[in-house]
């Protein structure tokens, strides 16, 4: 029974019941995939194109792989033609290079008419991801930032910030010094982790009176899959 019910759906001859029920289950399963998404992802936010991505992307590659079949002439063709497309956006985040992979292989199974281990594996992944998410796991404790301090160029800043740092940041490095203004300004960045319910305002005020009221930010470092694929 078993056996039968994890058997591969489509044979030789692709028939219009199979190729349905096929796209079906990969609309299904990638429009579970995106909710997964949209749940796990409430808090950072989402684009919606990506979501309507992830529910098309199963069922497009499922009819790619039921229309290749087991002709090798035909899937070297496909694979000439596809070589051309050349993708303009630039890598995200690394969860979102995962569900791409997931939706990709949710769409090979399907098309290779496994439907039942596309499922399960749908299921498995996603109750992964769910629990992941919930749990906070991987989640760092500490908030990680990037610091740009304006100094003019008269004042030595070398020194002229640490015990507010230490005040405010459980681990800090100075990462770049650069000039502006044709050098009548110097951009000291620094990395640090701030501690838990640490003041923001209160620490940027006390860096204020520091650099004579001049330009100061304070931005989340983002970790780009750079390189990734």
């Amino acid at each position: 029974m078993l056996e039968t019910l994890f058997a591969s759906s489509i044979g030789e001859s692709l028939t219009v019941p199979t190729m349905l029920g096929a796209l079906c289950t990969a609309l299904g399963l990638g429009l579970w995939i995106s909710l997964v998404y949209m749940f796990t992802h409430k808090k950072e936010g989402y684009a919606s194109g990506f979501v309507v991505t992830m529910i098309m992307l199963p069922a497009v590659i499922s009819v790619i792989i039921m229309l290749i079949g087991n002709n090798v002439a035909r899937a070297f063709s496909l694979a000439g033609a596809f070589s051309l497309i050349r993708f303009r956006s630039a890598p995200g985040d690394p969860k979102d290079i995962a569900y791409i992979f997931f939706t990709l292989a949710v769409g090979l199974g399907c098309g290779m008419g496994y439907l039942a281990y596309a499922f399960v594996f749908t299921l498995v992944l996603t109750l992964v991801m769910i629990l992941l998410s919930r749990t906070g796991f991987a989640v760092p404790k500490s908030t990680s930032m990037q610091l740009k301090v304006t100094v003019p160029e008269d004042l030595n800043f070398q020194g002229l910030f640490d015990d507010v740092l230490d005040e405010y940041a459980s681990a800090w490095s100075l990462r770049r010094i650069k000039t502006s203004e044709f050098g009548t300004l110097f951009e000291v960045a620094y990395q640090l982790d701030l501690k838990p319910n640490a003041d923001q305002k209160a620490m940027i005020d006390k860096l204020r009176c520091r650099n004579g009221n001049l330009s100061i930010s304070l931005t989340r470092k983002e970790f780009e899959a750079k390189n990734f694929i």
